[in-house]
């Protein structure tokens, strides 16, 4: 799924972005947007669940774009940084900040779509990969290398397969809306998502995972998990594997 913030104090602008969103002819993917009204919101929702590509005016009340920017690059180098603004005069402190594009207002549905599809090129949006946001950086993991996902108060714990672990500051129903919808991710706890590939073992309580260790399997969840389990791994995915 491709994540994309929209950034502009004035409703009109918001409104005219995400109509092109909603009617882009050619997209790609599976797409997501949330539109914010100042530098502010838009700064914490980051913190929380990283965007793709964000599309910020330039001009806003108490934090401006620029700044917003500054702020963003302070903790992420990744994400896509498109300005939006009825003047050009500030196109070259756009670029200080590393912005990928510069788009005039109001917008123009082909410029607009053609920025779209030239950051796509440099976006892996596939679900092939998932972007994992820590307190010190933000991550691209391929989904396969995750062996499960365990839920730590606010905060959730990726374990995977090279033995690294990370600690995201996202909840995990961040992971439930990414991984869940993939045939071969199953939650077998309240607090736990597995790779059902991963497994090396299972009983009627517990799950043992191929780098040895021990997940708990919901009762309730038991008869559910040996069918996903099964299907994933006789099936396509397992193919994959």
């Amino acid at each position: 799924m491709l994540r994309i913030a929209l950034c502009d104090d004035q409703q009109d602008c918001l409104q005219q972005a995400a109509a092109l969103l909603e009617h882009w002819p050619s997209k790609p993917c599976e797409l997501r947007w949330d539109s914010f009204s100042d530098g502010d919101s838009l700064l914490r929702a980051h913190a929380e669940t990283p965007y793709d590509i964000i599309f910020l005016d330039v001009l806003m009340p108490l934090l401006n774009g620029i700044e917003t920017a500054k702020e963003l690059r302070q903790h992420d180098r990744s994400v896509r940084i498109v300005f939006l603004t009825s003047s050009p005069e500030f196109a070259l402190e756009s670029y200080r900040v590393k912005a990928s594009d510069y788009l005039l207002k109001p917008l123009q549905a082909d410029l607009f779509y053609t920025c779209l599809t030239e950051l796509l090129e440099d976006l892996d949006v596939s679900p092939k990969t998932l972007t994992v946001r820590t307190a010190s950086a933000v991550h691209r993991v391929p989904i396969s290398d995750i062996q499960y996902v365990e839920a730590q108060n606010k905060h959730t714990l990726l374990v995977l397969s090279d033995g690294r672990s990370l600690l995201s500051l996202s909840p995990l129903h961040v992971f439930e809306d990414a991984l869940l919808p993939h045939s071969f991710f199953f939650k077998c706890h309240r607090s736990y998502l597995v790779n059902l590939l991963r497994i090396g073992s299972f009983s009627a309580k517990d799950i043992c995972m191929a780098n040895g260790a021990l997940l708990p399997l919901a009762r309730s969840s038991r008869k559910e998990f040996e069918d996903a389990y099964f299907n994933a791994y006789f099936g396509k995915e397992g193919a994959r594997l």
